[in-house]
C-alpha cells in the first residue's frame, strides 16, 4: 500500500475555535471539497442527514459532487470505487457501521485488492465513513463495531478517532490518501467539544497519541473507550496509581513503537475497546505486545471489551456491556496485583 499523497501539516500557533466531533467532520469535508475538485461525496441520506455533516454542501458544490444515493450500499460503494479508479476522491457515508456488511464484496474484493490485482497500475483513493452506535436502544442490527473484522483485510487502512481534533486531522489525511480508508466514528463522541486550530493541519495515519502520561500501567484505548480510559486514569491517580493512556487513532497502520515504548516503561498493559472480545483489535494488541515484549511484562495483559453477544434493545441491559471507567480501572488494578 502507498502512503498518504500529502505531507503531514502541523497546526500553526494561531487562533483556535471550539468544535464538536460532528462539526470537525463537517469542517474536514468542506475544506477538502474546496481544496480539490476531484473530491466528491456520496451516500444514503447525505443531503438531509440528521447529523448535519453534509448540510448545505449541495448548495455550494452542486449535485455532481454531492450525490445523495438510494439505500443500496453495494451499489453506491461500487460506484465510488469505480469513480476512484477514474481519478476522483469519493467520501462515502455509510451512516451506520453495520451497513458495511451489505457492501462487503465491494470493499474486501474490489477496494482492498484492486491495486494489487492491477499490479499497481491504479489506486483507490476512497474514504468509507461509518458510525458505531451505542446507548440508544439501536439493538443488534445497528450496534456492531466491525473495525476488527476489517483489520484482517490487507489493502485497507482504518482510523478510529476519539476527539474533534483527531477526526478532523485524520479525515483530511484519509481523503488525500491513495488507498481505501475506513473511518469509524462513535456516536457517543459526536457531541464531544474541544478547541481545534483555525489553521489547516493533517495527522499522519499510523501515529498514536499519548493522551496521558503515566508510569505504572499502560492503557491502550480505542475510539469511544478513550474518554472512559482517561476517567479510569483519574480514579487510579486517587489511589496513587499512575496510568498512561494511549489512543492509537489509526488501527491500520498501527503505531506499535509508541505502545512498545510505553509497556517497556510500565511493564503492564490493559486494552479497552467497545467491540466484541474474540479476534478483536484488543486481542491483536495484547497478542503482539506479549509476543514481542514477553520479558518486559510483570503481569498478564488484560482486555476490556464488550462480550461476544448481540446488543440487546433494552437500555438497562445494553449499557452494562460496554467498557467503562470502572471496568478499565479494575483491570488496571488486577495487573498491579500481578
Amino acid at each position: 500500500m502507498n502512503g498518504a499523497t500529502s505531507e503531514p501539516i502541523k497546526p500553526g500557533d494561531g487562533s483556535t475555535h471550539r468544535a464538536t466531533y460532528l462539526g470537525a467532520i463537517r469542517e474536514a469535508q468542506i475544506e477538502e471539497l474546496r481544496r480539490d475538485d476531484s473530491v466528491i461525496m456520496m451516500g444514503e441520506d447525505l443531503v438531509a442527514s440528521l447529523f448535519g455533516t453534509a448540510s448545505g454542501f449541495l448548495d455550494e458544490f452542486g449535485p455532481s459532487r454531492i450525490r445523495d444515493t438510494p439505500i443500496s450500499e453495494a451499489g453506491f460503494c461500487g460506484a465510488a470505487i469505480g469513480a476512484a479508479m477514474t481519478g476522483l476522491r469519493p467520501i462515502v457515508d455509510f451512516a451506520v457501521s453495520t451497513f458495511l456488511y451489505v457492501a462487503m464484496d465491494q470493499i474486501v474484493n474490489q477496494a482492498a485488492k484492486t491495486r494489487y490485482m492491477f499490479g499497481g497500475q491504479t489506486s483507490i483513493p476512497v474514504v468509507f465513513r461509518a458510525a458505531h452506535f451505542s446507548g440508544g436502544s439501536n439493538a443488534a442490527h445497528h450496534s456492531d463495531r466491525p473495525h476488527s473484522t476489517f483489520m484482517t483485510v490487507p489493502g485497507l487502512k482504518i482510523i478510529a478517532p476519539s476527539t474533534p481534533y483527531d477526526i478532523k486531522g485524520l479525515l483530511k489525511t484519509a481523503i488525500r490518501d491513495d488507498d481505501p480508508v475506513l473511518c469509524f466514528e462513535s456516536q457517543t463522541l459526536w457531541n464531544a467539544r474541544e478547541q481545534i486550530p483555525d489553521d489547516e493541519y493533517l495527522i499522519p495515519l499510523g501515529q498514536a497519541d499519548v493522551k496521558r502520561q503515566g508510569t505504572d500501567v499502560t492503557i491502550v484505548a480505542i475510539g469511544q473507550s478513550v474518554p472512559h480510559a482517561l476517567a479510569a486514569a483519574d480514579n487510579l491517580q486517587e489511589q496513587g496509581v499512575s496510568a498512561e493512556v494511549i489512543d492509537p487513532r489509526s488501527l491500520v497502520p498501527f503505531d506499535w513503537e509508541t505502545v512498545f515504548n510505553s509497556v517497556a516503561k510500565t511493564s503492564r498493559l490493559v486494552v479497552a475497546d467497545s467491540a466484541t472480545l474474540t479476534c478483536s483489535a484488543a486481542s491483536e494488541v495484547v497478542a503482539t505486545v506479549t509476543e514481542t515484549m514477553f520479558g518486559d511484562l510483570v503481569s498478564a495483559p488484560i482486555r476490556v471489551t464488550t462480550p461476544d453477544i448481540h446488543i440487546p434493545f433494552s437500555p438497562a441491559m445494553e449499557m452494562g456491556l460496554y467498557p467503562d471507567a470502572t471496568k478499565i480501572a479494575f483491570a488496571a488494578e488486577r495487573t498491579l496485583k500481578g
